[in-house]
Formats: C-alpha cells, sequence, structure tokens
C-alpha cells in the first residue's frame, strides 16, 4: 500500500464520529440510501442503521450501484426488521434519538444539541416516520423552510442535518485529536479500512437483525 493511502486511512479513522449514526426507516428508493452512505462517509458517520419493516427487497436497499458501490464499503450497515429490536440496540450505544418530523413541538435543526451523542431518524419518501417508530423517540426536529414546499428530498435532509452537525462538532473541537475514539477503537479502524483495501473488498448486504 502507498504511503498516500495510509495517511488517508489513518485520517479518515481519527475522524469518525462514534457516538452519532443514522437510522433510515423504509427507504424505497436505492439512489436516496446511497446519497445517504456519501454523506455519512463525508462527515465522519461510521454506523447506519436500516429499519425495514415493510420487507422492501435489500437491492432497493443498498445496492445503488452508482451512488453508493464505493461508499458502503467502508461503514458499519446494520438492517434490523424488528423496530424494538433496532431502537434496543440504539438505546445502548446513543443517549438521545431525534426523528426528523413537521409537528407541532419539533424543535429546529439549528437549536438542536448535534454535539451529544444521538442517533438521526429520517422517514421514506412517501409517509415519512410512522407513529410506531415516533413514539419510540426522544423528540423531532424540523428543517426551516420558507418556501410553498414543506419537505425535502430525505437524502437532501439528511445531508443538511449531518454537515450541521458537523459543523457543530467541529467548532466543538470533535474531530481529529479529540474525537471520542479510543486509540484502541482508532486502530481497529484502520486495520478494518486497510484489510477492505487490500482485498478490494466490494461490500456486503448489511447483517439482518
Amino acid at each position: 500500500m502507498k504511503t498516500e493511502r495510509k495517511q488517508k486511512i489513518t485520517a479518515v479513522a481519527a475522524h469518525r464520529q462514534p457516538d452519532l449514526a443514522v437510522v433510515l426507516e423504509n427507504i424505497h428508493d436505492a439512489h436516496n440510501v446511497g446519497a445517504v452512505l456519501r454523506t455519512c462517509d463525508s462527515v465522519g458517520v461510521q454506523s447506519v442503521f436500516l429499519l425495514n419493516t415493510e420487507d422492501i427487497p435489500l437491492k432497493n436497499m443498498v445496492l445503488g450501484k452508482r451512488t453508493s458501490s464505493g461508499t458502503r464499503k467502508w461503514l458499519d450497515i446494520r438492517l434490523f426488521r424488528d423496530r424494538e429490536a433496532c431502537f434496543a440496540h440504539l438505546r445502548k450505544h446513543y443517549q438521545f434519538i431525534f426523528a426528523t418530523h413537521l409537528a407541532a413541538d419539533a424543535v429546529s435543526l439549528y437549536d438542536l444539541d448535534l454535539t451529544r451523542s444521538m442517533a438521526l431518524v429520517f422517514g421514506n419518501e412517501h409517509s415519512g416516520i410512522s407513529d410506531e417508530t415516533l413514539r419510540l423517540c426522544d423528540g423531532n426536529f424540523a428543517i426551516p423552510q420558507f418556501g410553498f414546499a414543506q419537505s425535502l428530498n430525505i437524502s437532501v435532509s439528511c445531508a443538511v442535518t449531518l454537515y450541521e452537525a458537523l459543523r457543530q462538532r467541529l467548532r466543538a473541537g470533535m474531530y481529529g485529536p479529540n474525537t471520542k475514539l479510543t486509540d484502541a477503537q482508532k486502530q481497529q479502524l484502520v486495520d478494518k479500512f486497510t484489510e477492505i483495501h487490500e482485498s478490494r473488498y466490494k461490500g456486503r448486504t448489511p447483517r439482518q437483525q
């Protein structure tokens, strides 16, 4: 492996955010999933959870040939078909769970403290987040909008949200040397990324829970 690639792998691992995750509920469009994965990788989100309670074909959710094929192999993608099991897992690893949902009690994205340990839930293209999932979340947030349309594409919503998280976390010094990753966790990521690179790993479908 070239020195430049080793340095890239080390730098990427150092910026990963172990206390920030994305949850996608019943997303039908593979391009949306792929775009979300690219954004997650870009801002340092390592863990993505696919909550599929509608038996959406896996090829719709994870293949995204053009958009995600070069990205998904670097991320930890886990598939859950059971909502309760998914949230039980999230509760063990993240302090808060917030959903993007236009509700009377929704807070502005820009008033949400995204430096906290948090899983962010995004709903599907047709009906948003289900009522069952909303009841399991700690609260709702909305992206301020001033046009006639009051909704954004799911991949756009996720990108706007994650880059606000990036802004807040950069300001708080949470990237690089001050990331919440331990030295051991950083090395585990370096080893994982190195193995993927050297084996020309092409990705796997997420393990069903």
